[in-house]
């Protein structure tokens, strides 16, 4: 996992921004959606049309009676401030050994710092993977929850971690196949973080600018 590029790494945080200038859309009633971690605008529940689409399409690729789950989306530069400030303040207090610059790579492997966060571009989504027992969507075993951090999970969350089950495995194989295969790429990190169009999409892909930065006209769609 040493050779993981941390999303704050200047190799990511250099590549410029093409804005497309395409909408937010609201992902309800077109992919199942979770709201416990919803907000009274529903900010949460939007991503950007071309990111939209190729969910969309990744849900089409899953196995028969498997389905995506979105938990978040679009999150407003503030709240993403505020996640990363927080997380940041109790790294500082249980390691008052590091230094500013470390503690602020250490945060970023779960949590963006602002100048390059995807998901206030409504580029990046936080979903799992669920299947639907009779009408009620029910959240299959990923090795972690959303949002478990590397500290709390003893680093279950990243991606490839090898300390899950084999259920939780072929479980995330079987999500990340199907994004994957839609043109989503994975922050590894977190196996619930996928994004497309963003800084880390165009680092991952190879090619030479973001196609959307932070989004900060009104969205709600």
């Amino acid at each position: 996992m040493r050779d993981i590029v941390l999303i704050s790494d200047p190799r990511v945080t250099a590549i410029p921004v093409e804005e497309m200038g395409e909408p937010l859309l609201d992902v309800r009633g077109r992919l199942l959606v979770d709201d416990r971690l919803a907000d009274e605008q529903g900010a949460y529940a939007h991503l950007r049309e071309g990111l939209v689409s190729r969910l969309l399409d990744a849900d089409r690729r899953l196995p028969e009676g498997y389905r995506l789950m979105v938990v978040e989306g679009y999150r407003p530069s503030s709240l993403q401030l505020k996640y990363f400030n927080d997380y940041k303040d109790g790294l500082a207090a249980t390691f008052p050994e590091m230094s500013p610059e470390e503690l602020h790579r250490a945060a970023s492997r779960y949590v963006s710092p602002i100048e390059v966060a995807p998901h206030t571009a409504g580029a990046a989504v936080d979903l799992t993977l669920c299947v639907l027992d009779g009408a009620e969507p029910r959240e299959l075993d990923m090795g972690t929850a959303v949002n478990a951090n590397p500290e709390e999970s003893d680093g279950a969350c990243y991606t490839g971690a090898p300390n899950i089950s084999a259920e939780a495995r072929s479980n995330r194989k079987i999500l990340g196949d199907a994004l994957a295969a839609a043109g989503l790429v994975n922050y590894p990190t977190e196996w619930w973080h996928w994004s497309y169009g963003d800084r880390y999409w165009a680092m991952t892909t190879g090619v030479g600018a973001a196609l959307y930065g932070p989004f900060a006209q009104p969205y709600i769609s």
